[in-house]
């Protein structure tokens, strides 16, 4: 017969034997890391990253330009003068310093015996000098926009 805790996953085979699933927990046990801290910073730093990696690639091309065409060159240079572009220098700004900061964290998880041991405490200390970082920068490049 099935057993109590189970869950009956189909009708009773030939034999009289009924197929049980594996009892399910209490509670939604989340994904390997559990929705933690640990994954939140992998996710970030891998969007970070990957923000930056397409920024310099366009840099790269724009600037690259004024060797085909001083005149195209100057017509890009002209589109990122919009208030647009202020805020995707926002955003740049913010990554580039999430990604610095959680370098150094993952760098000390890897390289200090006790890192991972304190890893977590180590991501809210990234998260509160990248919050002082943007706090320093947001204003300012909110004036610059605005200014305009």
């Amino acid at each position: 017969m099935a057993e109590q805790t189970g869950v009956l996953t189909g009708p009773p085979a030939p034999n009289g034997d009924t197929k049980v699933a594996p009892p399910r927990p209490s509670r939604f046990q989340g994904t390997l890391y559990r929705g933690r801290e640990g994954m939140w910073s992998w996710v970030l730093h891998r969007i970070t990253g990957v923000s930056i990696y397409f920024f310099l690639l366009v840099h790269i091309l724009d600037t690259a330009l004024v060797r085909v065409s001083p005149q195209a060159y100057n017509a890009v240079i002209g589109t990122y003068k919009h208030p647009i572009m202020g805020f995707g220098e926002t955003a740049l700004v913010a990554a580039i310093g999430f990604h610095a900061l959680n370098g150094l964290r993952i760098i000390l998880i890897d390289f200090w015996s006790q890192g991972t041991k304190h890893q977590r405490l180590m991501f809210w200390i990234v998260i509160a000098l990248w919050v002082i970082l943007l706090a320093g920068f947001v204003p300012r490049q909110m004036m610059n926009i605005f200014s305009e």
